[in-house]
């Protein structure tokens, strides 16, 4: 893995190798090999990133993803839908916030959080209709994936103000404060007046003091 990433070795001079040929058939080699592209890509960046997106597709761990995500085991879709979102494969987009209609609440917020690290405010309007609540963690994750998206002037992040889950609510006030999108201002003004309980209400208030000040 090292060597793909740091040398230009392609990978048909690998795939000519004998022994790596042997193992590539074999389920276990195939796993630890994923998880290694997993943790590799994780910590760099450009083009070693790049370089293991494109081993990802060219060796063809691309295909065991998406398996996992037509599993009838919800680990398994799981599994397939951060591998497909930490290596940017954004044709999985439509699968992946097509899994996320289930009934399974670990398997919907995994499935939301990829689409947004994936599409960034497309994934809104799906995430605007969650049920569910979403805790401090995942929205944590959940920011974090919007910060990789240049998303200072695009529409939508307001729709989650709009959300009849209030922890929608709270993850739209935080992501608003968090990149600082100013241009929200009306419709945190807005939140304050028609706030559900008091508690949106003081965080509303509170995030339309800091982005005043």
């Amino acid at each position: 893995m090292f060597s793909i990433v740091f040398q230009d070795i392609s990978f048909s001079t690998i795939s000519e190798d004998l022994e790596y040929r042997r193992l590539s058939k074999t389920t276990f080699f195939r796993e630890v090999l994923m998880e290694s592209i997993i943790n590799l890509h994780k910590n760099y960046e450009g083009i070693h990133a790049e370089k293991l997106e494109e081993f990802y597709k060219e060796s063809g761990l691309i295909n065991d993803s998406f398996k996992k995500l037509k599993s009838l085991k919800w680990e398994l879709k799981c599994k397939g839908i951060t591998e497909l979102a930490e290596l940017n494969i954004t044709d999985a987009f439509q699968s992946i916030i097509k899994v996320s209609k289930g009934r399974n609440k670990t398997l919907k917020i995994t499935a939301l959080n990829a689409g947004i690290k994936l599409a960034g405010t497309k994934a809104i309007v799906h995430l605007t209709g969650h049920a569910h609540p979403i805790d401090d963690w995942t929205q944590i994750n959940i920011i974090s994936a919007f910060k990789k998206h240049d998303i200072g002037d695009t529409k939508g992040v307001e729709l989650l103000l709009e959300s009849q889950n209030t922890t929608v609510i709270v993850l739209g006030l935080k992501l608003i404060e968090e990149l600082k999108l100013t241009q929200k201002i009306p419709y945190i003004t807005q939140l304050v007046d028609r706030a559900p309980n008091t508690m949106i209400k003081y965080e509303a208030q509170n995030v339309l003091q800091l982005l005043t000040v």
